[in-house]
């Protein structure tokens, strides 16, 4: 089981606090430390840094460390910058562990986020450099309270509006808890002052009528919306829903989807880069230029007491192996790539490294020949969720009522069901993703026209989507992953208390390049 899938099953049975409290403790909804641009002064002359991995973490590293003096060169596995941060368009090609290649045929301007797709306004870091390197960012949607919340167990399988679900459900329990109010029961816990102010918020916050009931009427409609909406002339006239019953919300099953905006990390205002995440590693390696080496695999990695050398292979001339060199080593390749690398460090790190599994997690992107889901259903943004493996559905925020063809996200799968997914072809993928989706949107085997899917276990640069600390893991080895071993430095959000989000990357390395520089310093940059 995945931490996402436990988080979600304590924040249905034991509600959001407990939720957050648990995410908390075990380093995920944690706010970011980033308090403004870290300051490196007194750079000794001459001194370099080999930073490994052109991801979030190792191009931040890179930025600071050359704007404070230092010598930097960055190696990279991948022909472009940004690591996980990657925005697959039309025409670019991916090839996974296994030998399958995908070419992406979206039309201009379309694309897909393999890896993060959002931004929280908290991740400060994150947000600074966007600023910096003039990334321009838009609204991401999380919760939209037309997309459908679903269950194949319930109502025949038929997606329910998520705001019909809310209303129908806040608007239960209010009646109930101002039931209980009205006959003394909470008399324990509530004082006969608080009593009358308890039931007038609970008539708002519930839309229930003058006798504290939950039913047919123009407040429940004007939540839940109406049967007949209103309108002009002699046909305005609006006539109210009828609400769903509180033992069909509660078997549905399906309020487990209504606090899916209220965790701290996925509270308004959440941001997306305008034309994909991809965007903001665009930004970075445009930045960084000719400091980056594309192409690079990293085989071997030593430190002495006069420096680091990483030896690599030019992935663009097989067999070709390269060196490189510098004074310290920030190393930012995600652990179970790491792990298989020799390096000479000491065995707390070695054992730190080996300690921390990832995530499986797969993201499929189809284009169709229409953006049906806004003419036919009317959802712009956000994203519906299911109890199918397929999780849930994102739609896209940006490009409302464009004509031509449309790209949403069809599945983000997590846990057993994406190691299931992981052991099939990328087409297998998105023809079985289209299976499920067509469960929601009746539309999509008419209207499909292309689809990528990315399963994160086999990326040949991460090997997972990220690192899952258990609370065990953290406190025998978190520290020991984090601590500067001779001259090698780790970073990246498997070193953070942020983990599976880019702050954490941010976050982890300006801590690690800080106490690289005390080091740099103590030592006059070279031994």
């Amino acid at each position: 089981m995945s931490r996402r899938e436990l988080f979600r099953m304590i924040g249905a049975t034991a509600g959001g606090a407990a939720m957050f409290q648990a995410m908390s403790s075990l380093g995920f909804n944690a706010e970011s430390p980033y308090n403004g641009p870290i300051e490196l002064q007194g750079t000794p002359k001459g001194a370099s840094v080999l930073i490994l991995g052109a991801g979030i973490a190792g191009m931040t590293a890179a930025y600071e460390l050359r704007n404070a003096g230092y010598k930097v060169q960055v190696l990279e596995y991948n022909n472009r910058a940004g690591g996980r941060n990657w925005s697959l368009r039309g025409g670019d090609s991916y090839t996974e562990l296994g030998g399958f290649t995908q070419k992406c045929e979206f039309d201009k301007d379309l694309y897909i986020n393999p890896g993060p797709w959002r931004i929280p306004y908290h991740h400060r870091g994150l947000l600074s450099y966007c600023k910096r390197l003039g990334v321009p960012l838009e609204a991401f949607v999380q919760v939209n309270y037309n997309a459908y919340l679903h269950s194949s167990q319930a109502f025949g399988g038929k997606p329910q509006r998520y705001r019909e679900i809310k209303a129908d459900y806040q608007g239960h329990v209010a009646e109930l808890l101002a039931k209980a109010t009205r006959q003394n029961a909470l008399d324990d816990s509530v004082s006969k002052e608080d009593r009358e102010k308890l039931l007038e918020s609970l008539r708002g916050w519930g839309a229930l009528d003058r006798d504290f009931s939950y039913g047919p009427s123009e407040a429940s409609s004007d939540r839940r919306g109406y049967e007949k909406e209103p309108g002009g002339g002699l046909s305005a006239r609006p006539i109210p829903s009828k609400p769903i019953g509180l033992s069909d919300v509660l078997d549905s099953g399906l309020w487990q989807g209504i606090p899916n905006g209220d965790t701290f990390d996925m509270q308004t205002a959440l941001f997306q880069p305008v034309g994909g995440m991809g965007r903001i590693g665009e930004a970075f390696g445009r930045e960084l230029g000719p400091l980056i080496r594309y192409s690079a695999k990293v085989i071997d990695i030593h430190q002495d007491q006069h420096g680091v050398t990483a030896t690599y292979e030019d992935r663009l001339a097989p067999g070709t192996t390269l060196k490189a060199s510098a004074d310290w080593c920030l190393c930012t390749i995600p652990l179970p790539v790491l792990a298989q690398i020799p390096m000479n460090v000491g065995p707390a790190l070695s054992a730190a490294i080996s300690s921390v599994p990832y995530a499986s997690a797969i993201k499929v992107g189809l284009q169709f020949k229409r953006r049906f889901w806004e003419e036919d259903d009317h959802i712009y943004g956000g994203i519906s969720y299911t109890d199918l493996p397929i999780t849930n559905i994102g739609y896209p925020n940006t490009g409302y009522h464009s004509s031509g063809k449309g790209v949403l996200l069809g599945a983000y799968i997590w846990g057993l069901n994406a190691m299931e997914f992981t052991a099939m072809t990328p087409q297998q993928r998105v023809q079985k993703v289209l299976e499920y989706g067509s469960q929601i949107h009746p539309q999509y085997p008419k209207e499909f026209d292309n689809g990528v899917a990315v399963a994160w276990h086999r990326s040949p640069f991460t090997m997972g989507c990220y690192g899952m600390w258990s609370a065990d893991a953290r406190a025998k080895h978190y520290d020991d992953l984090c601590r500067i071993d001779g001259r090698i430095a780790l970073a990246g959000e498997h070193a953070s208390f942020l983990g599976g989000w880019q702050e954490g990357a941010v976050t982890s390395s300006l801590d690690a390049i800080g106490r690289l520089h005390q080091l740099a310093l103590a030592q006059g940059g070279k031994a």
